[in-house]
């Protein structure tokens, strides 16, 4: 029998549009799911790159009025991939006109556009939403939320977090992502929403008090990308903060867009009762493991490269044991999830919704707090 089709549409032409555009188009060849995938329509504001774009990344149809989705009855999913300012506005109107969404992280810009999402999702149980936080779905980080829900770390007593990124500095230009009131954030929004989230995920636990927090904006003018003068960036460039989990482990986040040397190191370390273990991107195949039931005569970091088909998850989709996996393969395992879970099939590891953002959203917000007002900040006090 013919394998029904999801007709996915996407709004947003730049770079996260080319990472969905690439999921999209190569989820069917690299993953037997139960329907196929068909690219409707790409939606975006340069109308000059629109066609183009179109074209080379196997789009149906392009419209440069991303309304029009909400009124095509053939789009079932429609992928979020704007700007943190029009994320609610996007979300609010599609779940409205019925369409399955998936959004871009951090949820949105602000607490409160956030929450109306959450709480839009929630009256139309009918719908599926999915956020893309893309790192739960490089196979060494879904192998460590499995190790650390099977128990092999033991109780988790420690948690520490970075995301360091070093191309912030005072000549790049003053894009949306400086801009506040198109972000709402700046290293904490981009990058703490990772970090949180992958903490959230891998613990299986909730934050219940941020205990001090610290954001630091650097560089507060910035070259306007026309080259013609320059405009005010207000935006944290780093936020540093320390947190308690429920179940009483500690915690430390850091981000920052000015770590020299770091290009893209988004790191997490889990330490348990009975072991730890640690990811960085910047060797994303590799998972570091330590089992401290060990003899101490031989225990060590353990190095697992998480490219074994059917042992590590999604490995077995893609190449033989560490012909190693990149940045884009995230985007694809987790579109191929969502086909899943719009089929009524369970995803490989969790997906994030609406709902589940959220709460990485009321972190970040309890954060910033901290950072103005210089005190603790319980998650109780956060809404």
């Amino acid at each position: 029998m013919a394998k029904k089709t999801i007709n996915v549409a996407l709004i947003g032409q730049k770079f996260m549009g080319r990472a969905h555009s690439n999921a999209w188009g190569q989820v069917g060849r690299f993953f037997d799911l139960p329907r196929k995938v068909n690219l409707h329509t790409i939606a975006a504001r340069d109308k000059a790159e629109l066609e183009p774009f179109a074209e080379k990344w196997g789009w149906g149809q392009a419209s440069g009025d991303w309304r029009e989705l909400c009124e095509n009855p053939e789009i079932d999913l429609v992928d979020v991939g704007t700007p943190n300012d029009v994320h609610a506005e996007q979300a609010l109107a599609l779940l409205e006109a019925g369409k399955h969404v998936a959004c871009e992280k951090p949820l949105a810009g602000t607490l409160e556009d956030a929450r109306a999402m959450r709480d839009a999702a929630r009256k139309r149980k009918q719908l599926s939403t999915f956020v893309w936080f893309n790192y739960r779905r490089c196979p060494a980080m879904a192998l460590m939320h499995q190790l650390v829900q099977e128990g092999k770390i033991g109780e988790v007593v420690h948690v520490r977090g970075h995301y360091l990124q070093s191309w912030g500095g005072p000549e790049t230009p003053l894009v949306w992502r400086f801009q506040k009131k198109r972000a709402g954030s700046g290293a904490h929004g981009d990058l703490n929403a990772h970090i949180v989230d992958m903490a959230r995920f891998v613990t299986g636990d909730e934050v219940a008090e941020i205990n001090g927090s610290i954001a630091k904006t650097w560089i507060k003018e910035r070259p306007h990308p026309d080259g013609k003068g320059k405009g005010r960036s207000d935006v944290d460039d780093q936020v540093v903060f320390l947190a308690t989990f429920k179940q009483g482990a500690t915690a430390s986040f850091e981000a920052s867009r000015l770590a020299h040397g770091h290009h893209n190191r988004n790191f997490l370390e889990i330490n348990g009762t009975k072991g730890s273990v640690a990811f960085d991107f910047e060797h994303m195949n590799v998972l570091r493991f330590l089992d401290a039931t060990e003899d101490p005569r031989i225990q060590g970091w353990r190095r697992i490269m998480c490219t074994s088909a059917g042992n590590h998850p999604y490995a077995e989709n893609w190449w033989p044991d560490a012909h190693v996996l990149g940045y884009e393969h995230g985007f694809v395992n987790m579109a191929a999830d969502i086909v899943r879970c719009l089929s009524g099939k369970r995803p490989v590891v969790p997906l994030p919704d609406f709902a589940d953002a959220y709460e990485t959203q009321r972190v970040l917000e309890a954060a910033l707090i901290s950072a103005k007002e210089r005190c603790a900040i319980k998650m109780s006090e956060v809404k």
